[in-house]
C-alpha cells in the first residue's frame, strides 16, 4: 500500500524530454534537408541566380566597360528574394500540414528554441547557397564582363557580395516568420509574396497622388526589395537605415510567430 500510494508522486517528479541544442539543430537541417521542397528551392535559387546573371552579362558584353560586374552577379536578387521567402514558408508550414510540429514541440517543449534552431537551420542554408551561387556567377560571367571585379575596393566587391547574402537570408527569415504566424502554406506565401513583391508595387501607385503622400513614396525605401537594392549598389556608404529595416522585416513576423506559438496549441 505505502508503495503504491508513493508511486504517483513520484511520477509528478518526471521532468520533460528536452533536447540539447546541438541535438535540436541536427534534427532541424536532418528535417530541412529530408524534403524535396529543399532542394527545389535551392535549384531554382541557383538556376535563376546563374542564368539571369549570364543573360545580363552577355547582353552587356558588347556595351564596353560601363557595366558593373558586381551588380551584374547581384540583379538577380530580385526574382530570387521570392523564391528564397517561400523555401522560409514552407520549411514550417510543412510540418503543420504533416502534424510533425507535435513531435517537434514533445521532442522539445521549448518553443522559443524550436523557432531559434529553425531560424538558424534555414539562415545558414540560405547563406551557403547564396554564398556558392555567388562565386559561380562571377566564374561564368567573368569572361563576357569587360570591367572586372576589384576586389581591392570592398565597397564596391566583398561589401555588396555579403550584403547579397544577408539580403537573401532576410528574405528567408520573412518567410519563416509569417510561416509560423500564419501556419498555412498558402497564406504564408502569399504574405511574404505581398511584402517582398505586391507592397512595392502598391507603394509605387502614389507617385500620382502629388505630394500630400510624398510621405509613402519616402517610406517605400524601408521596405524589403528596395532596403536590399541600397545594400547592394557598390560604394554604397551609409547602409546604417537600410540594414536596419531588412532587420526589422526579418526579426518582427519571426517575434509575433514565436508569440502566437507559445500562446496557441499546436
Amino acid at each position: 500500500m505505502t508503495a503504491l500510494a508513493s508511486a504517483p508522486r513520484r511520477a509528478t517528479h518526471i521532468r520533460p524530454l528536452r533536447l540539447s541544442f546541438p541535438h535540436l539543430l541536427r534534427s532541424e537541417t536532418i528535417k530541412v534537408f529530408t524534403l524535396r521542397s529543399t532542394w527545389w528551392s535551392l535549384g531554382i535559387t541557383i538556376a535563376l541566380s546563374v542564368g539571369i546573371s549570364l543573360l545580363i552579362a552577355i547582353a552587356s558584353s558588347g556595351f564596353g566597360s560601363g557595366v558593373s560586374p558586381t551588380m551584374v552577379v547581384l540583379a538577380p536578387i530580385p526574382f530570387t528574394m521570392l523564391v528564397a521567402g517561400i523555401f522560409g514558408a514552407i520549411v514550417i508550414t510543412g510540418e503543420y500540414a504533416t502534424g510533425m510540429i507535435r513531435s517537434t514541440l514533445t521532442a522539445e517543449p521549448r518553443r522559443g528554441a524550436v523557432v531559434l534552431a529553425k531560424a538558424l537551420v534555414v539562415s545558414c542554408v540560405m547563406a551557403a547557397t547564396t554564398g556558392v551561387t555567388s562565386v559561380i556567377a562571377v566564374l561564368v560571367t567573368a569572361p563576357l564582363v569587360r570591367a572586372e571585379i576589384d576586389w581591392s575596393t570592398p565597397s564596391t566587391s566583398i561589401v555588396p557580395l555579403a550584403m547579397g547574402v544577408v539580403s537573401m537570408v532576410a528574405f528567408t527569415v520573412i518567410g519563416l516568420g509569417f510561416g509560423f504566424l500564419l501556419r498555412s502554406g498558402a497564406g504564408a506565401i502569399a504574405a511574404t509574396v505581398g511584402v517582398l513583391f505586391v507592397l512595392p508595387i502598391v507603394v509605387s501607385l502614389f507617385s500620382f497622388a502629388g505630394e500630400r503622400w510624398q510621405w509613402i513614396l519616402d517610406s517605400a525605401q524601408y521596405l524589403p526589395m528596395n532596403a536590399s537594392a541600397a545594400l547592394t549598389t557598390p560604394g554604397a556608404t551609409d547602409l546604417g537605415p537600410s540594414a536596419i529595416a531588412m532587420a526589422a522585416w526579418a526579426l518582427v513576423p519571426l517575434v509575433l510567430g514565436w508569440v502566437v506559438l507559445r500562446s496557441r496549441d499546436a
